[in-house]
């Protein structure tokens, strides 16, 4: 299944410091250029650290190789948009240099940018979701379900053969960029989750 990469998002010509800058400078570069955070760079261009207003305003050290946080928390450009996010909130960052595989910095990527994915058309999102999910991961029919769509959040109708489809079809739908939330309508001829011989439940019942 497709996914949104962070090279596809990322800002190139990122406003870098080198270790030596001085607090003026770097607090210059963030005045200038309107930006919260820059990374720090080695003299063989890869991400050392990070200084960001708040390391600013935390501190009064008076270079960059004092002021910024280190090890820099980065990303790599072929990683998913959805893995960025994840990386973001756990180590409680805005923003992601973005590195190539010899960690040299090709990009930036911020919170902002990783919400633009949310703005995704919903007929876009619909689309995808009957391509990349339906025909190519599951390999159905692209109307094997209905599929709708409103304000990001999936909505999946109709009947499967096996409950394992079902939720296979539901968490895959859930991964898709842009979808904010699924809504499961889904039914399905027979539950081969568990053991024929389990007491059925109401759940089993084709909605």
């Amino acid at each position: 299944m497709k996914h949104m990469k962070v090279g596809g998002l990322m800002t190139d010509g990122v406003v870098s410091a080198v270790p030596a800058a001085s607090f003026r400078e770097v607090a210059k570069m963030l005045a200038e250029h309107d930006i919260t955070g820059v990374p720090v760079l080695d003299e063989d261009d890869r991400v050392v650290g990070v200084v960001s207003e708040s390391d600013l305003l935390a501190r009064h050290a008076s270079t960059a190789r004092d002021l910024m946080t280190t090890p820099a928390v980065t990303v790599h450009a072929e990683e998913t948009v959805a893995d960025a996010a994840r990386l973001m909130v756990r180590r409680g960052v805005e923003r992601l240099p973005v590195v190539d595989e010899e960690e040299r910095l090709v990009g930036i990527v911020t919170r902002r940018d990783l919400l633009c994915v949310y703005l995704r058309p919903d007929a876009e999102i619909r689309r995808r979701i009957r391509e990349d999910v339906l025909t190519d991961a599951m390999g159905l029919p692209g109307d094997a379900v209905d599929v709708h769509v409103l304000d990001g959040v999936v909505t999946l109708g109709g009947r499967v053969r096996r409950r394992s489809h079902a939720v296979m079809l539901v968490g895959l739908a859930e991964r898709a960029d842009g979808v904010v939330a699924v809504v499961d309508r889904l039914s399905f001829q027979e539950d081969d989750t568990r053991p024929a011989s389990s007491t059925r439940t109401p759940h089993d019942i084709a909605r």
